[in-house]
């Protein structure tokens, strides 16, 4: 595979701005008849978008997160499932960045400036929460590993080159293996049957004594020792696309009542754009999401000042940040996606138009964690300066 490599910010920026125009066209129909978009992801790889945080000195843009968020607030006003499967692929570029050695580090820049993807195996079901992780990395006499598990919600992992699994070795540390998506023993199975997000292919990834070499495991456990942007960072590339979602579904429910729908006749008005009250909700909505898109950039904003300089503070300021923008982006995308029927009338909810894709993507994925601890967590800083916790979801 070969990838056009993106030289810097501004370049990523218009390469997604294209590739997001590609991308909306086709959503509709690749949502309903639940086309996986294979073709789009290989376009997506060969674009260089997915290298675009690999460092200068290893040949990458290293853009900032300011211009990251915006790429993924892009492609998810084009296309919410596209725009979710290479979310885990940046998080785990940054354990790369933050804790892999010298010669890994070389490795998989290469590999990602190559166009290869990283999935995800990271979510169990049937554990007592989300962090209580029981797939096991077990030591071999020669040094490597054997993986064991099963893996779901693993968004990405069919499309993938490599899939990072989360695991706990013996002492129970948490560890992420870097496994081929060939690798004997690994199988993804396409079971993922969602209300939206339906093309992310999310499925189940088993682990059936998967050989490990030593050089492809890195110690996870350590990104929470001390101040660390992991989690910020996952959260800012969810809440844009969340604020995409809720721009795109803005977007489409005003083309709608524009050029399709017909004015209510108590309103007098000639067409359903001079509706005074369909104006004043346009109004309203589009609030909810200049809002979202706002708080998006002050959170990547934050997010930015915190890796110039990382402390305690540093950290906990982007936390913060970042669960405002989430919470914010979570209510617009669900609003927003929902008043859509609202302002555009009866005839929008044809379910050949699929324009109920906008609610089901943002129903679907503002589930991921729940906004009620981001606000739990904005009170306690707020209120009596309490830091967010290095758990990796804030």
């Amino acid at each position: 595979m070969t990838a056009h490599v993106i030289a810097d910010d501004a370049e990523a920026l218009a390469v997604a701005s294209a590739l997001a125009d590609e991308f909306r066209a086709g959503a509709g129909a690749r949502d309903a008849e639940r086309r996986l978009p294979r073709a789009e992801l290989d376009r997506l790889s060969a674009s260089g978008l997915l290298a675009v945080t690999v460092p200068a000195d290893h040949g990458g843009a290293d853009v900032t997160a300011q211009t990251l968020a915006e790429i993924f607030r892009l492609l998810g006003g084009a296309d919410g499932s596209i725009a979710q499967i290479p979310q885990s692929h940046f998080v785990y570029v940054n354990v790369i960045r933050r804790q892999g050695t010298d010669e890994q580090r070389t490795f998989f820049f290469a590999e990602l400036l190559a166009g290869r993807r990283f999935g995800n195996a990271q979510s169990e079901a049937g554990t007592r929460h989300v962090q209580d992780i029981r797939t096991r990395l077990e030591a071999r006499p020669d040094g490597s590993y054997v993986l064991n598990g099963t893996k779901h919600y693993s968004t990405g992992a069919l499309f993938a080159d490599w899939i990072p699994v989360l695991a706990r070795t013996g002492d129970d540390k948490l560890q992420v293996a870097y496994v081929p998506a060939d690798a004997p023993g690994l199988t993804v199975i396409d079971d993922w049957d969602g209300l939206g997000q339906r093309t992310t292919a999310s499925g189940t990834v088993r682990l059936d004594s998967v050989p490990v070499p030593a050089d492809r495991v890195l110690p996870h456990h350590l990104t929470f020792e001390g101040p660390q942007l992991h989690g910020a960072v996952a959260q800012l590339l969810h809440a844009a696309i969340d604020a995409g979602i809720a721009a795109g579904a803005l977007a489409e429910a005003a083309e709608f009542v524009r050029t399709k729908s017909r004015p209510w006749f108590e309103s007098e008005a000639e067409t359903a754009a001079g509706d005074p009250l369909l104006i004043q909700r346009f109004g309203e909505l589009a609030l909810q999401v200049r809002a979202s898109e706002a708080l998006l950039r002050e959170g990547a904003r934050a997010v930015d000042a915190a890796r110039a300089r990382l402390t305690d503070d540093t950290a906990a300021e982007a936390s913060v940040a970042v669960a405002a923008a989430k919470v914010q982006a979570a209510r617009a995308a669900v609003e927003v996606s929902s008043a859509l029927f609202e302002v555009a009338g009866t005839r929008s909810a044809l379910a050949s138009l699929n324009l109920h894709r906008h609610w089901r993507d943002a129903r679907t994925h503002t589930l991921h964690d729940p906004t009620r601890w981001k606000i739990q967590h904005i009170g306690r800083y707020v209120l009596n300066g309490t830091r967010p916790p290095r758990h990796g979801l804030l």
